[in-house]
């Protein structure tokens, strides 16, 4: 054997070891050169090989099953061009017996003398490769998924304590309160929806703080939305989050509070505020645990306790077809009823009280004395809006104290005082939430929105008061009588 011979031979059997496939074109594309590691990819023995257009044989198709013209194909490319087609990528090569595996290639011109002679393919099966990249990337979007979820939680928390309610425990010993104590204790370890009915200002959402803190879920958040201070444009992104670009200004994906709640428990107040279409998508969550983001097609599952809360009739509701008959037998399923403050007789002397040291240490006053004419004042007063108005009530009394004696700056006997004892219990809630309303807005200069403002003390957006006192009739002029 020539040294020529066994120069060729040492190559030959090179090409043969190599792990990578290799296949040797002549000019028109036909194989010349096929080794091992190729026949095994593919599955075209070296004689079915020898002589065929490779293209034609074994890449004429793309993944999706769609044709692949030569006139297209980087391998045929090098040997018009003359050019290293390197790292060919997302591409297949196509098996003897019809499947395909996807492939990585280069496509080298051999060039003699000046003129293109052939070119040499080589490409490796990268299954493996790519499942990894699966696998990789499904873990990447995961840890994004946590990561803005955990970035939300956060931030909704820091919400949630620049917002917490200003008092820290639900104070009382009335029977009616003890009652309630018993069925919040009797429902908190299940995961039953729970409806928690009662006036504005009873503290609904105390009691579902306390539901929540006594329940199995309690290491996870209490995410609370409060129907009435969300624009009714925002209220479903903020419950089923969006996706970026879903609506002008959706400049990124947000996630919404269901999915925060996740695990853990959603309050819902003032839910009698929903539109119709949203008690639709609400009802949905309610039975299925299921939702899609705002702008989404994927299916979102969450495990979340549902805890509602309303002032309104909703059986009324019910009957006028402004609520979902459905939905409220869904979340009608543990109803609580929360007394309103003057029906829990000497609790408002020991909230009072509370009330005081808590904003006399605040404000550096040393407040030590209540008259007894002005717990009497406050104890018989009709309190339209309970404890909420009360909380407001000592506030401004501590700040106007000049001296240890707590004084009322404002004449708060009611008419049942003089007339009939019964007459505040009879009052209509709309009556009464419009005399609270408007003692808020005299007591605010009639100042709507702002940190000062009576949304503000309302705990509401300024267009929802503004429709409010559009829907009861008040105006700069109105007599609270």
């Amino acid at each position: 054997m020539s040294i020529s011979d066994q120069i060729m031979k040492r190559y030959e059997l090179i090409l043969n070891s190599a792990g990578e496939g290799i296949y040797g074109l002549d000019a028109d594309g036909k194989a010349t050169f096929v080794n091992p590691a190729a026949v095994k990819m593919t599955g075209w023995s070296v004689e079915e090989t020898i002589g065929e257009a490779g293209h034609a044989q074994h890449h004429h198709t793309k993944a999706d099953g769609s044709p692949y013209p030569h006139e297209e194909c980087p391998i045929y490319a090098a040997l018009h061009d003359g050019k290293v087609h390197h790292q060919v990528r997302d591409e297949v090569f196509w098996r003897k017996d019809g499947t395909s595996f996807p492939v990585y290639y280069t496509s080298t011109p051999i060039i003699d003398e000046g003129e293109i002679i052939g070119a040499v393919v080589v490409f490796q099966n990268v299954t493996e490769i790519k499942e990894s990249e699966a696998k990789l990337t499904k873990a990447m979007e995961e840890i994004h998924q946590l990561k803005d979820r955990i970035q939300a939680e956060n931030t909704y928390l820091q919400e949630e304590i620049k917002h917490n309610s200003n008092f820290e425990e639900i104070l009382g010993q009335s029977p009616k309160l003890e009652k309630i104590f018993h069925q919040v204790e009797q429902v908190a370890l299940t995961d039953t929806s729970v409806l928690l009915l009662g006036e504005t200002g009873t503290g609904k959402e105390l009691f579902a703080r306390s539901i929540h803190n006594l329940s199995q879920r309690k290491e996870r958040p209490l995410v609370k939305v409060n129907c009435t201070a969300l624009p009714i444009n925002l209220i479903e992104s903020e419950l089923f989050g969006h996706e970026k670009g879903s609506f002008t200004g959706a400049t990124s994906r947000r996630i919404g509070r269901f999915e925060l709640a996740d695990g853990g428990t959603i309050f819902l107040d003032e839910i009698g505020e929903l539109s119709l279409d949203l008690q639709v998508k609400l009802l949905r969550v309610v039975q299925e645990g299921e939702f899609e983001r705002l702008g989404g097609s994927t299916t979102i599952s969450v495990d979340v306790r549902i805890i509602a809360a309303t002032h309104r009739d909703l059986k009324v509701m019910v009957k006028k077809r402004d609520f979902r008959e459905d939905l409220f037998y869904r979340l009608n399923v543990f109803p609580i009823t929360l007394p309103p403050l003057r029906e829990r007789g000497k609790d408002i002397a020991i909230i009072v009280q509370s009330f005081v040291e808590r904003f006399s240490l605040k404000m550096g006053k040393a407040i030590e004395t209540i008259p007894q004419k002005v717990m009497d004042e406050l104890i018989h007063y009709s309190w339209p809006g309970n404890v909420r108005e009360l909380e407001n009530i000592i506030e401004r009394a501590v700040i106007l104290s000049n001296n240890n004696v707590l004084k009322l700056q404002d004449k708060l006997v009611s008419d049942s005082m003089n007339d009939d004892a019964d007459n505040s219990s009879l009052k209509t809630y709309s009556a009464m939430e419009k005399d609270y309303i408007i003692k808020v807005l005299e007591y605010t200069q009639w100042r709507v929105s702002g940190e000062q403002g009576a949304a503000t003390i309302l705990e509401m957006h300024p267009n929802t008061l503004r429709s409010r006192m559009s829907k009861l009739g008040i105006k700069r002029s109105t007599s609270s009588a």
